[in-house]
């Protein structure tokens, strides 16, 4: 029986779009599902929002797009000192600890 490569994490582009938004552009290969992808962007950009000085992030929108095994994610978080309204809120530390715990990359 033929096993699917395991996944690999591509590396990511970071922007910061204005004092408190930021995007990120992560790439993968060996992608399962979806969550892999989103898992590999919350990481980062909780290890993103400590770099910043930051303990909390929110998750604004995430595009994912596929092409030839290639997953791209296309995602912004806002930062904040404070912890944001919303669903989609991260406690940066917590978040990176889970991150490194399940050997997802932050940077």
């Amino acid at each position: 029986m033929d096993q699917a490569p395991p996944a690999t994490y591509d590396g990511v582009e970071t922007r910061l779009l204005d004092d408190d938004l930021v995007n990120f552009r992560a790439q993968m290969t060996g992608v399962a599902t979806r969550a892999d992808l989103d898992a590999y962007t919350r990481c980062v950009a909780a290890q993103y929002t400590l770099i910043r000085g930051y303990p909390f992030a929110r998750h604004v929108r995430t595009s994912i797009t596929e092409e030839g095994g290639v997953w791209v994610a296309d995602a912004v978080y806002t930062i904040s000192p404070e912890l944001p309204r919303g669903l989609q809120t991260l406690e940066a530390e917590v978040v990176v600890a889970d991150c490194a715990e399940q050997g997802i990359p932050t940077v």
